[in-house]
């Protein structure tokens, strides 16, 4: 049971639970409900208020919650799915005066975020979870053995502290408590920069009249290479519409793109705007290794991100399942260490992490070649070719797709020449990745061995190196 103490002076208060989550995301809930689930105290620490935990900025695109896991039932987030008739993405580039119509393969719906976000709490309070709002998380505790054993936070002004036997981080991109976890002896990936990551902002905009294209999520290239803008239809009238870019790129000329492109849209004239918010998001390979003793992150903190299209729920949900049945695993045996907690890390890569991997080698292709160019290439290919490579990380770039491409790339042979080299290297790092070492001591060389690997897809992009 949680135990709850004065100090003696009166100001400190001190929690025991046995695990604490920072962050009521997807993730955090789901890890939460999970463990909560087993009969152990959780408590979820979160830094917003009652009311606006869940509201983040979000495309509101929600692919596979036909399989989500089930610590959360989906009968609880189905009153959030707004739009379940979309199929298709709709993949606008006016370089080419061509709309490109991308299958979309699984279950698929767009969502209200904010009310997927209650929801989500909901699911994980009718587990038994803890949820503690208003509370900032300052610090991270550790033992002499390097150890996390708890966190330190303000809740309303007042210092509270929670020893715990598990600390999980689900506290989003560039998460500041591993700022504050002295990582020197274990093999949490500390390899992560700002550029490993992009700002989105969206608006919720309501039109008049309903839109012709309800049915589809409609992508479009910014001005530069260095983002893409997308309108997601919540309902026929009420449109999520937003972009994500590159946090190297001025953020406010970016913004402007979608100021202009809504303006120049008829099917926004009158529109109202309904609500604003941005947020930051990685567009990077996961985490090599997101455990130390005592400590695991999870969803954006330990970029669980597809970094083609932005997509994370899925992942945040299956990756907060895998650390929490690692994190019972740890309860159950009391023993806390990073080889105990390692499966976690197999589990990610081998469900999503290798395909993710894989697709952030396109990503890195992106930032090399002329934006021009990047768009004739997409328009030459298959749209069915096109949603497997979005979505499995490879795609079979046989010899019938290549004459295909080169008759209507109209003098772009060389940038389908390079994705050719490009998809070869792919699949070079997706086959290494499916081979994620089984326990910390084999890290090392798998990483040699990766980073040759992506010599490799520098050298053949032309890319400046990413990691």
């Amino acid at each position: 049971m949680s135990t709850q103490e004065q100090s003696a002076a009166g100001a400190a208060t001190t929690r025991s639970p046995d695990a604490v989550v920072v962050g009521a995301g997807t993730s955090g809930c789901y890890a939460a409900a999970t463990i909560a689930r087993e009969g152990y105290d959780v408590v979820v620490l979160e830094r917003k208020d009652e009311e606006e935990a869940g509201h983040i900025a979000c495309g509101d695109a929600l692919k596979g919650a036909d399989a989500f896991p089930d610590a959360i039932p989906k009968s609880k987030l189905e009153p959030a799915f707004t739009n379940t008739d979309v199929d298709h993405g709709r993949f606008e580039i006016p370089q080419e005066d061509t709309v490109l119509e991308i299958p979309v393969p699984g279950e698929l719906a767009v969502i209200d975020r904010w009310e997927y976000g209650r929801r989500i709490i909901d699911g994980a309070e009718d587990r038994g979870v803890e949820f503690r709002y208003d509370t900032v998380v300052q610090n991270v505790r550790q033992n002499d053995d390097g150890r996390v054993t708890g966190v330190e936070a303000i809740r309303k002004g007042d210092p509270v502290t929670y020893e715990a036997d598990i600390v999980i981080d689900a506290a989003g991109s560039l998460s500041v408590l591993q700022d504050h976890v002295d990582f020197s002896d274990s093999t949490f990936d500390t390899n992560v920069d700002y550029s490993h990551f992009c700002s989105a902002y969206r608006e919720i905009v309501e039109v008049e009249e309903p839109v012709e294209w309800d049915d589809a999520l409609v992508f479009k290239p910014t001005e530069r290479a260095a983002g893409y803008l997308w309108y997601f239809p919540r309902t026929d009238t009420e449109i999520n519409a937003g972009l994500g870019f590159q946090m190297t790129e001025e953020p406010m000329q970016l913004v402007d793109d979608l100021k202009r492109d809504l303006e120049n849209r008829p099917e926004f004239d009158g529109a109202e705007v309904e609500d604003k918010l941005g947020a930051a998001l990685p567009t990077r390979r996961p985490y090599d290794s997101a455990v130390h003793p005592g400590y695991m992150a999870i969803g954006d903190a330990a970029g669980h991100v597809n970094p083609t299209t932005g997509g994370g729920i899925a992942g945040a949900a299956y990756g907060g399942k895998y650390a929490a049945e690692c994190a019972i695993e740890a309860l159950e045996t009391g023993e806390f260490g990073e080889d105990v907690l390692w499966e976690y890390n197999q589990r990610v890569m081998d469900h999503f992490g290798a395909r993710y991997a894989a697709l952030d080698v396109y990503n890195i292709l992106s930032t090399a070649v002329d934006v021009d160019d990047l768009m004739g290439l997409l328009a030459a290919m298959p749209g069915d070719k096109l949603a497997e490579a979005l979505y499995s990380g490879s795609t079979d770039i046989g010899l019938t797709l290549k004459l295909e491409a080169l008759v209507k790339s109209r003098g772009h042979w060389g940038t389908i020449w390079n994705l050719y080299k490009t998809k070869r290297r792919a699949d070079e790092l997706l086959a290494h990745y499916e081979n994620y070492p089984t326990s910390p001591e084999g890290l090392a060389g798998w990483q040699d061995r990766r980073d040759d690997l992506m010599e490799k897809v520098y050298e053949t992009t032309g890319a400046d190196p990413k990691y």
